[in-house]
C-alpha cells in the first residue's frame, strides 16, 4: 500500500468508553491534521494561528533541545536499530490553535525508502505534561500489541498491556486502544473520522466547528476525571520517574 496522501485534515469523533469498575462513556467531535514530516504544511499567514507544528510539542519531554520534528522522529527510530533510509513519515495530530495544543496520543507511520511501512510510533501524552513513544511493528491490518508504560489516567496504574489497531488513514480514520488486565478491557479509546481538504476553507471551517479544539479536549478529559471522583472512583497514586524504556514488540494475533 502507498502512503496517504498528506497534507489532509479528518473530522472525528473521540470515543472513550470505561467497563470497570465504574461504567462511563463519552464521546466528542474534533479534527486532526495528517502530515508529512518532510513537508509540513503552511497556511496563508492569517490562519498560521490555527495550525502550528512545533518539534517542541511532540517528542521528549526532557528539556533537550527542539530537533526538528523529522529529525527527532529519525534519531528515536535509530536509537532502537531502525533505519527508514529517508522514507516518508506521516504524522497524525492536533496542530498548535491560537497558542494552545494537547495531543493525547500522536501517530506516526513511518515508511522504508521502498515505500513499505516499516514501523509505527504511538506517541501518549498525559495531563501531567509526561510523554511517552511505543514503537511497534504492526501486521496488514495496523494491530500490534504492547505494554503500558506511562502513566495516563489517575484511575489506572501502570500494568497491563495495549492491544492497539493502528491502520494508516485514507478517506476515513479507524483508530483504537484497547488497555488489557487479565484478558478483559477496562478501559477502550477510539477516533473515527473523515478525510477533507487542507485547503484554507476547510481548515477555516473545521476551526470555526470545533474552536480551539486542543484546548476543549484537555478540558473535556479533566472534566470527566472529576464526574469519576465524585462517583466514587477512587485516585491510584501517581508514580515517580520517568517511564521505563519501551522495547519494540512485534504484531501479535487478538
Amino acid at each position: 500500500m502507498r502512503p496517504a496522501a498528506a497534507p489532509a485534515l479528518y473530522e472525528a469523533t473521540v470515543r472513550h468508553v470505561r467497563a470497570e469498575p465504574v461504567r462511563n462513556a463519552f464521546a466528542y467531535r474534533t479534527y486532526y491534521w495528517l502530515v508529512d514530516l518532510d513537508d509540513l504544511p503552511r497556511p496563508p499567514l492569517p490562519l498560521r494561528l490555527l495550525a502550528g507544528f512545533r518539534a517542541a510539542d511532540h517528542g521528549p519531554a526532557d528539556g533537550a533541545p527542539a530537533r526538528s520534528l523529522r529529525a527527532d522522529i529519525d534519531a528515536y527510530l535509530a536509537d532502537h536499530g531502525v533505519d527508514l533510509e529517508g522514507g516518508r513519515v506521516l504524522m497524525l495530530a492536533h496542530a498548535r490553535v491560537l497558542g494552545h495544543v494537547f495531543n493525547p496520543l500522536t501517530v506516526y507511520w513511518c515508511h522504508h525508502r521502498d515505500g513499505g511501512l516499516s514501523r509505527v510510533v504511538a506517541e501518549v501524552h498525559n495531563t501531567y505534561g509526561r510523554r511517552h513513544r511505543y514503537l511497534m511493528e504492526v501486521d496488514g491490518r495496523g494491530r500490534a500489541r504492547t505494554d503500558k508504560a506511562l502513566f495516563v489516567s489517575p484511575f489506572n496504574d501502570v500494568d497491563g498491556h495495549y492491544r492497539v489497531s493502528l491502520p494508516e488513514p485514507g478517506d476515513r480514520l479507524a483508530l483504537t486502544i484497547a488497555l488489557h488486565r487479565e484478558g478483559r478491557p477496562p478501559f477502550t479509546a477510539s477516533v473515527h473520522g473523515v478525510r477533507r481538504p487542507a485547503t484554507a476553507a476547510s481548515l477555516l471551517l473545521r476551526a470555526l466547528r470545533h474552536p480551539l479544539t486542543p484546548l476543549v479536549g484537555a478540558l473535556r478529559i479533566r472534566i470527566q476525571g472529576i464526574g469519576l471522583h465524585l462517583r466514587g472512583l477512587p485516585l491510584v497514586p501517581r508514580p515517580d520517574g520517568p517511564p521505563p524504556r519501551t522495547t519494540e514488540r512485534k504484531a501479535t494475533r487478538s
